[in-house]
């Protein structure tokens, strides 16, 4: 299938606000119509936000000047090389816009990488989305699930290991620890591990955050000590009024958001007992359901989940073209 020669995609370094405006209800409108969100929090974040991350924006217009596509690529990983997501206004589809969106965003990774590599999340495994990014040479990479369950079903007994106790992060003061413990826990991850103190910040500014709802566990002999590991907990939706699904009319849901645990603490059972810990404040939220995302090729973390009665929900697929 060959774009269409009427398909003329826009380059932006930055939105105007009506633009944000329009991208954020497209995605919006297609997370609504496909059941998965389209654009990730660090796209989210950046739309919303800004910043002084370098990132271009591509852009598709109809008729009167409304945006049906949006492409946002983040050139700015020189280890695992430029990423891009795009959405397309469901109504807009095979008309070749998303082909038009992928091969402006392979232009873009090329002028930005010596070898023009690219990652291309598809966000829901849409049959479609995989069959575009196959037919422009691309190759499936990695799997991102989202599992979820109930907060009705009693929450698994795990306590914490000897010595260690949980209390709420404290803004300002915990920030450099966090840091250290993030890292540390998350060493081989291609994001996670690679935050900044900006990252958190950033975080910390938006409307869902909840510091008591953000977890640190530590020695209970040195409480001013290193910190062994956290559970971040978020919850999404019209109550919460938080990134992408923030101003929908659903039931707000819960999500581990990050856990962590120091490889100093591993082998104590930590994980468990924080993941039980956050459990336990969503349910007393009043909250029904609880969602988290996980590599696919983390088995352990997997397992871990679903003998805490998890189970999978959706996938998200990376497709990368090298």
């Amino acid at each position: 299938m060959i774009a269409k020669p009427n398909v003329r995609v826009e380059r932006a370094g930055r939105l105007t606000p009506d633009q944000v405006t329009q991208a954020v209800e497209l995605a919006d409108l297609a997370g609504d119509v496909d059941g998965a969100y389209p654009l990730s929090e660090h796209v989210m974040l950046h739309l919303r936000q800004g910043g002084e991350v370098p990132a271009v924006h591509l852009l598709v217009t109809d008729e009167v000047g409304r945006l049906v596509g949006y492409a946002h690529v983040d050139p700015t990983d020189k280890i695992a090389g430029p990423s891009a997501e795009l959405v397309v206004h469901p109504l807009r589809r095979r008309r070749g816009l998303g082909r038009a969106l992928v091969t402006a965003a392979l232009a873009v990774a090329a002028e930005n990488d010596p070898s023009g590599r690219l990652r291309l999340w598809a966000h829901g495994d849409h049959p479609s989305a995989g069959a575009l990014a196959v037919s422009l040479g691309f190759t499936r990479a990695r799997v991102l699930l989202q599992m979820r369950r109930s907060l009705f079903s009693p929450v698994p007994a795990a306590p914490l290991p000897p010595g260690v106790a949980v209390r709420a992060f404290v803004p300002g003061r915990d920030d450099q620890a966090w840091l250290r413990v993030n890292a540390r826990a998350f060493a081989d991850h291609p994001e996670q591990g690679r935050w900044t103190l900006e990252d958190l910040r950033v975080r910390m500014a938006e409307r869902w955050f909840d510091a008591e709802g953000f977890f640190v566990a530590y020695r209970e002999a040195e409480p001013d000590g290193e910190l062994l590991g956290f559970h971040w907990t978020k919850v999404h939706g019209s109550h919460a009024a938080d990134g992408p699904e923030g101003d929908h009319q659903h039931e707000p849901i819960g999500e581990v958001y990050v856990l962590g645990v120091d490889p100093a603490a591993h082998g104590l059972g930590l994980g468990a007992a924080l993941t039980a810990v956050g459990l336990t404040h969503l349910r007393h939220r009043g909250l029904d359901q609880v969602m988290l995302y996980v590599d696919e090729a983390n088995t352990a973390a997997v397992k871990l989940y679903q003998r805490l009665g998890f189970v999978r929900w959706a996938t998200d697929i990376c497709f990368e073209r090298l």
